[in-house]
C-alpha cells in the first residue's frame, strides 16, 4: 500500500507519541507499504515551527531525508491543479494539497484529522 502520511503522523511517528495507534504503527513499519512524506508537510512543519505553533527537532529535515522508510513526495503542478476540483469543505491549504496528492498518486492518506475524511480520498482505517 502507498501511504501518504499527514503532518501530525510524521511527528508522532518520529517521537513515539502514543496518539499513534498500534494499527498505524504497524502499517508504518510494514515492509510491503511505501511511506510518503509530502514536501507540503515539511513546509507546514517549517512554518508552524518558526511561528512556535508546534515543536519540531532542529534536524527534522535531516531525519526525514535519512530515514530509509520515507520517500519524499514533491508537490507537482498536477497536484496543485487538482486542488481546484476539491469541494470547499476545509480551508487549510496544506490539507488540501495532501488530499490532492493522495488522489493524483492513488495513495491512502494516514491522518487523524476528521475534516480530511470528508473528502473522497482513501483514508487509512476508514
Amino acid at each position: 500500500m502507498k501511504l501518504l502520511i499527514d503532518t501530525h503522523i510524521i511527528l508522532w511517528g518520529m517521537t513515539g507519541d502514543e496518539r499513534l495507534t498500534n494499527l498505524e504503527s504497524e502499517a508504518l513499519r510494514a515492509p510491503e507499504n511505501r511511506i510518503f512524506v509530502s514536501v507540503a508537510s515539511i513546509w507546514e512543519i517549517a512554518i508552524k515551527s518558526r511561528n512556535r505553533r508546534l515543536e519540531a527537532p532542529d534536524d527534522f529535515l535531516a531525519q526525514v531525508k535519512s530515514n530509509p522508510d520515507f520517500e519524499i513526495l514533491p508537490v507537482l503542478a498536477e497536484h496543485a491543479w487538482r486542488v481546484r476540483g476539491l469541494p470547499k469543505l476545509h480551508r487549510d491549504p496544506f490539507d488540501q494539497i495532501l488530499i490532492a496528492q493522495a488522489l493524483c498518486e492513488r495513495m491512502t492518506l494516514m491522518t487523524h484529522d476528521p475534516w480530511m475524511a470528508r473528502y473522497e480520498a482513501p483514508i487509512f482505517g476508514h
